[in-house]
């Protein structure tokens, strides 16, 4: 397996996911700030310009960070991310798709490239204004999921990761984490494969 990642970016929840694994694989860096993503020799690997990118043993590429994810889990199922709960399962695709499609790309865009929102330049601060509220009320939903929780669902799962790196983005944009999420954050930042992952990116 090789995963295409950019340091920091939502790729990093996939980076830890393989760790958690510990089957081996590859990595190779996309450089998002030059547009990499957009140049012909990683068009021909995923045409959406986009990572986290999984080209798999077979030859096969996988995109999107839940498909990557779940397919990662079952795949995997001895490494234990994956609750055998129905439950549980229909909770952590739950949380994921909205930390993803509303937290991230609706919040965090909207924080970090006001531009690709704001019809002119005049309004990108309201845009990121915007951007923040979305955030921050996802970070308290969040917190309201892991009350009473060590993880997202209760067992370690897949839906931590996703949770870790909007997390991760919290404390690089200074947004304060509420107790839960703090919490939560710590506990993933105390994982030795979180750990790996994030030396592996140059984070730690």
């Amino acid at each position: 397996m090789k995963l295409y990642y950019s340091p920091g970016a939502c790729s990093l929840g996939i980076h830890v996911i393989l760790e958690e694994i510990g089957k081996p694989y590859e990595t190779q860096r996309v450089n998002l700030r030059q547009g990499e993503q957009f140049q012909p020799t990683f068009l021909e690997i995923n045409p959406k310009s986009k990572v986290p990118t999984l080209l798999r043993d077979d030859g096969s590429v996988l995109t999107e960070f839940p498909a990557i994810a779940y397919w990662l889990a079952n795949k995997y199922p001895e490494a234990k991310l994956w609750p055998d709960n129905l439950e549980l399962q229909a909770r952590a695709l739950e949380i994921m798709d909205y930390l993803i499609a509303t937290v991230h790309m609706q919040g965090f865009t909207r924080m970090f490239l006001p531009k690709r929102f704001a019809p002119s330049e005049a309004d990108a601060e309201a845009v990121r204004k915007e951007g923040l509220r979305i955030f921050t009320n996802g970070l308290n939903l969040l917190d309201k999921t892991l009350s009473g929780k060590d993880y997202v669902v209760g067992p370690y799962s897949i839906a931590d990761a996703a949770a870790f790196y909007i997390e991760f983005w919290a404390e690089g944009q200074k947004v304060p984490l509420p107790a839960n999420c703090a919490a939560h954050y710590a506990r993933m930042r105390a994982r030795p494969a979180v750990a790996r992952a994030m030396q592996q990116e140059g984070l730690a």
